[in-house]
């Protein structure tokens, strides 16, 4: 009797199986058409955190200019080394517009035109602490408190962490606005598939300060992107990031049926920004519909 009781349940699974790999091709063909409508390039890793762990790629491991999505590896190392014992996040640090180039240890200015922070600027030659700067640099994405904090961790420190987290490609060699570098082909870059890993990090707990990182990372103040088009109720810890001709969203996502998932998408060469920001803001969408439906 046993048996035959098990074969309706085995057929229901079966079913279940076969209906999501219908919905998540769907999904996959949906996406394809929206993107094939944008020029430029795109990179997407979504993955489900709880369930099984589906999920959807589409050049994952393509490298892409990282622009300020690798503010987040560097966040992660401040608390990593913060629990090492290297210091306190609570510790003061000089806030200064001066930095060397990695390329010859020229000196180099930030320009104040261009970052997304410009009132720290007025507080050059002051302290403040290093868990202040962070804020500023995940939240607001502050190019100055990001190279302060850059140097004291140490680029390499912080590309060995993500090698360590499982991200193979990723490269952190730089603070921001060091030309001298960039014209020399130094930059910092990243995959989709290693952006994933390290977001999966954080919502998994893998690495020191993440219930922090998360409520960080939920303060973002730029959200035209991944959490454009959806509900206030669903919660988006994200870091975005932008250069001429890209735009970058890196999210973990909670529904409030409880439902959990990373979704990073990567883009360059856009002809059109807006016209970009719109098509993640879509592709987000689309996604978000289909962990709904799940």
């Amino acid at each position: 009797m046993k048996f035959y009781l098990l074969i309706p349940l085995f057929l229901l699974l079966s079913c279940n199986n076969a209906k999501e790999k219908q919905s998540l091709s769907k999904l996959d063909q949906e996406i394809r058409k929206l993107i094939n409508k944008t020029e430029g390039d795109f990179a997407l890793a979504f993955r489900l955190l709880d369930g099984g762990g589906n999920g959807l790629f589409l050049n994952e491991k393509e490298s892409f200019h990282a622009a300020s999505t690798m503010k987040t590896p560097v966040m992660i190392a401040l608390f990593e080394q913060e629990a090492a014992g290297k210091f306190s996040l609570k510790d003061s640090i000089l806030i200064r517009n001066s930095f060397k180039s990695i390329l010859d240890g020229s000196l180099y200015k930030m320009d104040l035109g261009v970052d997304s922070q410009e009132a720290l600027y007025k507080r050059i030659g002051e302290n403040a602490s290093l868990y202040e700067l962070m804020y500023e640099m995940i939240v607001r994405s502050s190019n100055l408190a990001t190279n302060i904090l850059i140097e004291k961790v140490g680029a390499a420190n912080v590309t060995q962490l993500m090698r360590e987290l499982g991200a193979d490609d990723i490269q952190v060699l730089r603070g921001v606005e060091d030309l001298k570098a960039y014209d020399a082909g130094l930059s910092n870059t990243t995959t989709a598939l290693d952006m994933m890993l390290i977001m999966e990090a954080i919502a998994r707990h893998k690495v020191a300060g993440s219930q922090n990182m998360m409520h960080i990372l939920s303060d973002q103040h730029f959200n035209d992107l991944i959490p454009k088009y959806l509900p206030k109720e669903v919660k988006v810890a994200h870091k975005t990031g932008s250069i001429t001709g890209v735009q970058h969203d890196a999210a973990i996502l909670e529904l409030p049926e409880g439902k959990r998932y990373v979704l990073v998408i990567l883009t360059k060469n856009l002809a059109d920004e807006e016209v970009g920001k719109e098509s993640i803001a879509r592709i987000s969408q689309l996604i978000y519909n289909y962990v709904k439906g799940l």
